[in-house]
């Protein structure tokens, strides 16, 4: 009688092993099929997260698109700075601009 055909309470030894290894096989399978589950909770609040982001960030686009708008610029500047234009006559060409910088600034 081989080590194999061997009976334990009327049930062969390799019927035993078999039966225990089937045992892990569904446990196994079970935990990779819970870890896999979690992960998978994980990776769509991580997706919904970057959804989020990304909304925040066509949001701040829209604010900084109108913040920059030039007449807002320039209504803001004439209202609070008291800046306006500049005037022609205070225009020079790229070669006046050394005799500009020999008289100083003028009001």
């Amino acid at each position: 009688m081989s080590l194999l055909e061997r009976r334990v309470r009327g049930f062969r030894l390799v019927d035993i092993v078999a039966l225990a290894l089937l045992i892990a096989l569904i446990l196994s399978l079970y935990l990779a099929k819970t870890f896999a589950g979690k992960e998978r909770a994980e990776i769509a609040q991580v997706e919904r997260q970057i959804e989020a982001e990304h909304e925040r960030i066509r949001l701040l686009q829209a604010e900084v698109s109108h913040l920059e708008q030039p007449s807002r610029i320039e209504r803001l500047s004439s209202q609070f700075l008291g800046m306006a234009p500049i005037p022609a006559k205070r225009e020079t060409t790229p070669e006046g601009l050394a005799d500009v910088a020999r008289r100083g600034p003028q009001s």
